[in-house]
């Protein structure tokens, strides 16, 4: 079972998206909240597996407030919901620990998809919300070789080194090189910068297996 936390201001799209959610079989919500405070508490009681934090949030932002939950609770993913995010927003929210990024009003379909995605530790960009916003980059696939396509690849399919490793046949020292070349080669600060900046750039599809 996933036990999700939605944190939302509006409130009636905050109870519309509890409501949906947890009428899922493998997902479980509780009543939403309207604040970063709100949703600590909320979590200290009942730890959640992946949470849908708006950025736009009366007091503490969404932004601090997914560091702030990521500080508490580091398994619990974060689905970014955004409206208008700017360049600069969405950056913080890399840092800030992320996984995924979603349009305010997506698709309730969407939305499942990115809460089970990120749930498996997966990572999701949804092209027309951060993608489009990132500031234009090497628009030549980056110059990657075939084998640090292949490592990008498996990190946006949620693998971590030692898994790329093995399903490469290579050492965690090599695939650690690789890694580091494509921050370098994608001008990315973080493994999910990087597979939002190749997605932009059709490096990757927007879906992957």
């Amino acid at each position: 079972m996933i036990r999700v936390l939605v944190v939302e201001d509006q409130r009636a799209l905050a109870d519309a998206l509890a409501i949906a959610i947890g009428a899922q079989p493998d997902l479980d919500c509780g009543e939403a909240v309207g604040t970063v405070d709100e949703a600590l508490r909320e979590a200290a009681r009942r730890p959640p597996s992946v949470v849908l934090m708006d950025i736009h949030l009366p007091g503490t932002d969404g932004i601090e407030g997914t560091r702030l939950l990521k500080k508490a609770h580091p398994s619990a993913r974060v689905v970014v919901l955004t409206a208008d995010a700017t360049p600069d927003q969405l950056a913080r929210a890399v840092t800030a620990g992320a996984s995924a990024f979603l349009a305010k009003h997506s698709p309730f379909g969407d939305i499942l998809t990115a809460i089970r995605t990120t749930a498996t530790g997966k990572l999701l960009v949804e092209e027309s919300t951060l993608a489009a916003r990132l500031p234009p980059r090497q628009r030549n696939g980056a110059g990657l070789t075939r084998r640090e396509h292949e490592v990008l690849v498996l990190l946006a399919q949620g693998h971590g080194l030692k898994a790329i490793a093995d399903r490469l046949v290579l050492s965690r020292h090599t695939v650690r090189g690789h890694v580091k070349s494509v921050l370098v080669k994608l001008r990315a600060h973080s493994q999910l910068e990087a597979v939002v900046t190749a997605t932009r750039l059709g490096i990757l599809p927007r879906e992957l297996p």
